[in-house]
């Protein structure tokens, strides 16, 4: 579909509204969209006071706006200083089709260590500018587009780079007006009824002397940030609001439109980060892209634009290459911001200390560069402390005053910090303030929770339990304030929180908990939570949570178990030896974060081929892998019904990956009904079943 491709009502839901001019005024003369000539002629709009012909003042004034709005790119800081041109640094995102139905409660940076390793599939990559375009083969119109995509990964900076290509007259000319309203803006106006046009009157003035609607002019709207919306969104109602004059509640507005009963012709777009998704039902969503970020190239890409030392550059590069850890994080566009902003002083001025080689030393190099801690930690430490566990990602000036923070002085911190905790202004003109990335707000309740123990003798997860006690246990706790808390205690705590979280969003906040005791270089601490972690992964069931305590393990600088599996998988000798619990669990971790692709599983590389006691065994350890591999061979593994089961979600939360799977040898029985509902998923791409 090129840009003069036109769209028609009776495409989408059929419409109860229509866009139109102010009753008093005469029709103005241009061509309907339904008309391939419209493309090429401007706006014609009129003022209500002088009928005096507006299209060229009104289009030139509104992309006018849009452009000046969206050329700036603040990478991480508050819209003050030295911007940098969007369009000198953008780098293009790898955008591809995504299953709509799947939500992960994994952390986002296991998401992201995940996607790593499908960037090589053969999902066709979607360009930013390319989004409300059908693939080649479909000719069904895309109304909705629903953008999937962890924090920081570059989902508002594509919305950026897309209004700002039709604000220059590049791409998408067919759309004749855009309305970005990010979900943390609409948020202040969430007690408000009115209609649409008094809606877009606040956020777009000069609108005021045009009124909407539908037929006769391609409108888009925005909506960013669905994960920040604290709008009572309710797709099940059944108060169909389809007349653009009548007033409303915001979220009742927001939901006709997003359904199509209001506006049915008008494109939308809706960000989220995954875990908000579901919100939106998916018969709502014409089209689901999931943003993964920088692709390997496109990191290398970023790092040469954003660094003009080119020496400087490849030195960078090559350094977080050598971090496996590190360069995975890069696929998140934020995160090479932030390393980019160290190495790239460090590595300059020939600073003295060592290079940051994990997670936590590069976020405490990032923070000593941007903060002055003795200024702002008496309140970082409440936003931290108290946001960090209700889950708030952005902040209104309610939010800091239930902190104890004194909003008049939100200002003054957020100037001292700008590169971490921003203010924003946005088209409502309110203050919002934020972290410029989950994983910021992650590390500093690190290091309060950390910093409580050291300094003040006290663990933070006790004080959070003793808010929800009774009296006289808030009493026993008071009088025994006294009693020494270690820090080996505070982190096995932590662990334990981090385990019992059912989507791990405690899981990067231990990781850099861990790490700064070893920049306190407390080595009987280290000692006794090495022991603790190592203890846990022989115990717990769950694959995907061991994963974690081995980044935490490689946090505390302890790589025993998997320099020893490292040794089994090189010598071939892995078929030979008993392993524990634990050592399987280092088999999943060295696999998954390989740099090698994992084209293929085979049992019997792992398993000696007449042992099918243990190939069953093996089999369920080693789950996460057979997810992550486009070829599974499970010759004579004795599966189980729960075997079955077990395997079947397996590949069912990954359907489009898996290209080849032989079950030969197994009584698949019964289970044979959980394997066809996996091949029957419309995204299995299975081209071989033995």
């Amino acid at each position: 579909m090129d840009d003069k491709q036109t769209f028609r009502d009776e495409d989408f839901s059929p419409g109860c509204s229509s866009v139109h001019r102010k009753r008093s005024e005469p029709e103005p003369s241009c061509v309907s969209m339904k008309s391939d000539e419209s493309m090429d002629h401007p706006l014609h709009f009129k003022s209500e006071d002088t009928q005096t012909d507006l299209s060229y003042e009104f289009h030139n004034k509104f992309r006018s706006n849009l452009m000046k709005k969206f050329q700036c790119l603040y990478e991480g800081t508050a819209n003050q200083g030295n911007p940098t041109l969007l369009n000198e640094i953008y780098t293009e995102l790898y955008i591809t089709e995504s299953e709509s139905g799947e939500i992960s409660n994994e952390h986002e940076v296991r998401q992201i260590e995940r996607q790593s390793r499908r960037a090589a599939t053969e999902d066709i990559p979607i360009k930013c500018n390319d989004i409300f375009r059908p693939l080649p083969g479909h000719d069904k119109p895309i109304r909705t587009v629903l953008t999937k995509g962890v924090a920081g990964i570059g989902k508002t900076v594509s919305v950026q780079k897309f209004i700002l290509d039709w604000a220059e007259g590049k791409e998408n000319q067919h759309v004749q007006l855009i309305f970005p309203l990010p979900f943390r803006e609409i948020n202040l106006m969430k007690d408000k009824t009115l209609r649409l046009s008094d809606l877009l009157h606040v956020f777009f003035p000069e609108t005021k002397e045009m009124e909407i609607s539908s037929d006769k002019y391609k409108v888009l709207f925005i909506f960013d940030g669905l994960d920040e919306c604290r709008l009572s969104l309710d797709f099940q109602s059944d108060v169909r609001l389809c007349d653009v004059s009548e007033s409303a509640s915001v979220d009742m507005l927001l939901t006709n439109l997003i359904v199509g009963n209001l506006l049915p012709s008008a494109l939308i777009w809706i960000t989220s980060r995954p875990a908000a998704a579901d919100l939106v039902p998916s018969e709502c969503a014409h089209r689901v892209t999931e943003v993964r970020g920088f692709n390997d190239p496109q990191k290398e890409e970023y790092f040469r634009k954003r660094i003009s030392d080119q020496s400087l550059a490849n030195t960078i590069i090559t350094h977080l290459k050598s971090s496996r850890s590190l360069y995975i994080m890069c696929h998140i566009p934020v995160f090479c911001w932030i390393s980019a902003t160290v190495l790239e002083k460090m590595l300059s001025e020939a600073e003295s200390g060592e290079i940051p080689k994990t997670l936590t030393q590069m976020y405490t190099h990032f923070l000593i560069l941007q903060t002055n801690i003795k200024h702002e930690k008496d309140y970082e430490k409440n936003v931290t402390d108290e946001q960090l566990v209700k889950g708030n990602v952005i902040f209104y000036e309610e939010d800091l005053r239930e902190c104890g923070i004194d909003v008049t002085e939100a200002s003054v911190y957020s100037g001292l910090c700008t590169q971490i905790f921003r203010e924003e202004f946005g088209w409502y003109q309110e203050k919002v303030f934020c972290f410029v990335h989950l994983s910021v707000q992650e590390h500093l309740a690190a290091l309060y929770v950390h910093l409580s123990c050291t300094n003040n003798n006290m663990n933070v997860f006790d004080q959070i339990t003793k808010k929800n006690l009774r009296p006289k246990v808030k009493e026993w706790y008071r009088d025994n304030s006294s009693e020494h808390v270690s820090l080996s205690a505070l982190h096995q705590r932590a662990v334990d929180e981090a385990l019992q979280s059912k989507n791990g969003h405690l899981d990067l906040f231990l990781r850099f908990l861990l790490g700064l005791s070893v920049e306190q270089a407390d080595l009987t601490a280290i000692k006794e939570t090495v022991e603790y972690i190592k203890m846990q992964i022989r115990t717990i069931d769950s694959p995907e949570k061991s994963i974690n305590l081995f980044d935490c393990l490689n946090e505390l600088g302890d790589h025993s178990l998997v320099e020893e599996i490292q040794q089994y998988l090189k010598s071939g000798r892995i078929k030979e030896a008993k392993l524990s619990s634990s050592q399987w669990s280092a088999v999943v971790f060295v696999l998954l974060t390989s740099e090698k692709k994992l084209d293929k599983f085979d049992i019997n590389d792992f398993v000696r081929r007449n042992n099918k006691t243990e190939k069953l065994k093996v089999l369920q350890k080693l789950l996460p892998v057979i997810k992550e591999s486009r070829s599974v061979r499970l010759r004579d593994c004795g599966v189980t019904d729960e075997g079955f089961a077990a395997l079947a979600s397996a590949l069912r939360s990954n359907p489009e990956h898996l290209r080849v799977l032989s079950l030969s040898g197994n009584k698949i029985g019964k289970s044979v009904n959980l394997l066809s509902d996996v091949l029957q998923n419309p995204h299995c791409k299975l081209e071989e079943l033995r």
